[in-house]
């Protein structure tokens, strides 16, 4: 069944996906020329068999694996420092959505001479960059959510600020990415249930989002029928090959769509994930039944065609709001903000940054500040806000 499961694509870049193709390393670092890899890792892998196999594979490749959740500039900073250090000339970014986006920022950042917020995703900064300067990377996730792999940006959280800041380049596309499940089997099962829904979040707000971009749409909607099936079968059993690569593929749809927009779930998560450190994926599971009670009037329609495509026993939005309840509490996603340590007593800063954060631009209702503190203060009560 798995062999099924194994192929060469290229969109939206070099993807090697199947069963064991980590073994296929030093041959990614070779067709993205790098070789001189630095290892960038999270935390949590760094002294695991996982990136000893790795480092192994390259030739015992240096290490960088300081990486945390919600990564900061200065995780960016030592990273650099180590790459300098080596004399690297490329970046290996293995692991889940931090080590991915802390990899690829620092292989952004390794000939640039500006500040890293300079490059913030706003206008055309990222024009600031010198494009000689950005080192090739090679991604290889662990977990199926952010689809960071297949992204153009990193998001950095600026520790003075509170602020989450998105840092892009079209050059940060990895060059050749290794979508291996085997990788994933070990994710316990909270950590595939937040980041799945999180793949699932990235769909489903591309989806949602205003503009005309059928490409995206398409990835979307089969990207939130594959998550329908696998999620629970991931869940229910980490070592469900089929369901971890289908996952994985997923994740990378989510992060392919979204380039047409995100909206109002991922525009709160970012500062509440920055003020109360919370886990990105699970803070948008949370959130997105309350984001989608708000938009219900300007995405009833894209819903009935949602359900549709996911076969739901009820059809339109009310359906699909049934089914993202019963598959949260399936998965075991708290129902509020609260019970994950999120409160209220900073609502007033949570609604401003979310509205300056890029994602509120594609929400498919127009929001401000006082729109979306309304929906956080809803999540943290567990009370479904009034819809537009």
């Amino acid at each position: 069944m798995t062999a099924v499961l194994t192929g060469n694509w290229n969109y939206p870049t070099t993807i090697w996906a199947g069963p064991g193709r980590i073994s296929e390393l030093a041959a990614a670092c070779r067709r993205a020329a790098i070789g001189r890899p630095l290892l960038v890792t999270d935390q949590g892998l760094a002294r695991s068999a996982m990136i000893g196999n790795a480092a192994a594979l390259l030739g015992g490749a240096p290490l960088y694996g300081a990486v945390q959740g919600n990564p900061t500039s200065s995780h960016v900073e030592d990273g650099l420092a180590v790459y300098r250090a080596g004399r690297h000339d490329g970046v290996v970014a293995l692991g889940g959505g931090a080590a991915l986006d802390t990899g690829k920022v620092i292989a952004f950042m390794s000939g640039q001479t500006r500040p890293l917020w300079d490059f913030e995703d706003i206008g055309d900064w990222w024009t600031r960059a010198d494009p000689a300067g950005i080192a090739p990377v090679v991604a290889i996730p662990t977990t199926a959510g952010t689809g960071s792999e297949v992204g153009r940006a990193g998001v950095i959280l600026n520790a003075s600020t509170h602020q989450k800041k998105i840092i892009f380049h079209p050059q940060m596309m990895p060059r050749v990415v290794i979508s291996d499940p085997e990788l994933t089997v070990g994710l316990p099962r909270p950590v595939t249930a937040a980041t799945g829904m999180d793949a699932f979040v990235h769909c489903f707000e591309a989806f949602c989002a205003p503009g005309f971009h059928p490409l995206a749409d398409g990835v979307a909607l089969e990207g939130m029928r594959l998550i329908a099936i696998h999620l629970p079968r991931a869940c229910a059993n980490g070592a469900d090959l089929e369901a971890r690569a289908q996952m994985l593929a997923a994740a990378s749809m989510g992060a392919t769509a979204f380039q047409k927009g995100l909206g109002g779930v991922h525009a709160i998560a970012h500062p509440v994930g920055s003020w109360f450190n919370t886990h990105h994926g699970l803070t948008n599971a949370v959130l997105l039944p309350y984001v989608m009670a708000y938009n219900r009037n300007a995405i009833a329609v894209r819903c009935e065609l949602i359900s549709r495509v996911l076969d739901l026993p009820a059809a339109g939005f009310e359906g699909l709001l049934a089914w993202v309840l019963a598959l949260r509490r399936e998965l075991g996603i708290p129902h509020t903000l609260a019970e994950i340590g999120v409160d209220a007593g900073n609502a007033a800063v949570i609604g401003a940054e979310a509205a300056r954060d890029p994602s509120a631009g594609g929400n498919p209702v127009p929001v401000g500040a006082a729109e979306l503190e309304r929906v956080f203060r809803a999540a943290v009560a567990g009370q479904f806000p009034a819809a537009a």
